[in-house]
């Protein structure tokens, strides 16, 4: 299988052979690579593809995984069905 059949983020549709050429051009954050990207932003917030992308940092820098610094979640950081937003709305108008 060829990287650019490798899908690390399916969410953003970001392929391993798109990782490794940001990483080349000199994109060492998890933030860099996000922003440009949009990985780790999709419905999983990087809990499928966080890891890997740390991991091929880790690789092309030769830091270990543990100095690297995993992207900043915003919340929601987990689905939140909009019927349990409208509940809390409508108790808010009480």
């Amino acid at each position: 299988m060829k990287d650019n059949d490798v899908m690390v983020c399916r969410c953003s549709d970001v392929s391993l052979k798109e990782l490794r050429e940001l990483i080349k051009e000199g994109y060492h954050t998890f933030e860099e690579i996000k922003r440009i990207t949009r990985i780790g932003m999709g419905s999983c917030q990087g809990k499928t593809c966080g890891n890997i992308v740390l991991r091929e940092l880790s690789m092309a820098t030769g830091k270990n995984i543990n100095e690297l610094n995993m992207q900043s979640n915003r919340p929601p950081v987990v689905g939140v069905k909009l019927s349990l937003i409208a509940e809390e709305a409508d108790r808010d108008e009480l």
